[in-house]
């Protein structure tokens, strides 16, 4: 590193100390909703990659074997795929009542779908909102502290009777590092909750898709023999 890329990093940190109490206050509610933020961040897309590759095999499984009992058995692999959970809800209570299920049983598999669905979801959106918090709320709660910041700045021209550039710019130096912080805390925190939001609509949609075609395969089936579930 240069001397003067040294110096620089030197003088913000200077800034940073020589804050007033109440800035350094929003500056550190600003790191942790930071490290929050890049803790929640990193989760999301570490599960969510897991979620879409173990979608993507339990899918391949699932239409390359219409044996119902042995993708039952083996959907205990796929923990992290929301269509393994609502695969298995549907399968053990399906089973469960082999011998008396009928047409107008369809009805409860579809709410059985539903609810696994909602928990699934909530599973991948868990935490997530925190991020949209982050982005909506960070640039305001950085904003406050440079307002402050100039107050304070202003009540120590009005203490030292001078109003020159040499007397506010230190103060109004310090208080804008909240604004920027506020905006570094929010422009990743915004990016990623978009990012993460779509690819748990993905889910989301990938969900419904395999809800309908299950159902469509169980009300074959009844319709076929009238009881007994696909083996």
């Amino acid at each position: 590193m240069n001397s003067a890329g040294f110096d620089n990093q030197m003088r913000l940190w200077d800034m940073v100390v020589n804050a007033g109490p109440m800035v350094k206050f929003v500056l550190l509610l600003l790191l942790a909703f930071s490290i929050l933020s890049w803790a929640i961040i990193i989760y999301k897309l570490l599960l969510l990659r897991k979620v879409e590759k173990e979608t993507a095999a339990f899918s391949t499984l699932f239409w390359g074997n219409r044996q119902f009992a042995q993708i039952f058995a083996a959907s205990k692999n796929y923990k992290h795929s929301p269509l393994a959970a609502l695969f298995s809800a549907v399968y053990a209570e399906f089973a469960n009542s082999a011998r008396t299920a009928r047409m107008e049983d369809v009805g409860r598999f579809q709410r059985i779908l539903r609810k696994s669905a909602a928990l699934e979801g909530a599973r991948l959106e868990y935490a997530v909102p925190f991020l949209a918090t982050t982005g909506n709320t960070a640039p305001f709660i950085g904003l406050f502290g440079t307002v402050w910041g100039i107050m304070t700045s202003f009540r120590g021209i009005g203490t030292k009777g001078a109003a020159s550039l040499a007397v506010v710019a230190p103060g109004i130096s310090e208080a804008l590092i909240a604004t920027a912080m506020g905006l570094l805390v929010a422009i990743p925190a915004s990016v990623a909750y978009n990012h993460i939001l779509a690819r748990i609509d993905r889910a989301h949609s990938e969900m419904d898709n395999f809800s309908a075609d299950l159902l469509n395969i169980i009300e074959k089936q009844i319709a076929k023999n009238g009881s007994s579930p696909p083996e």
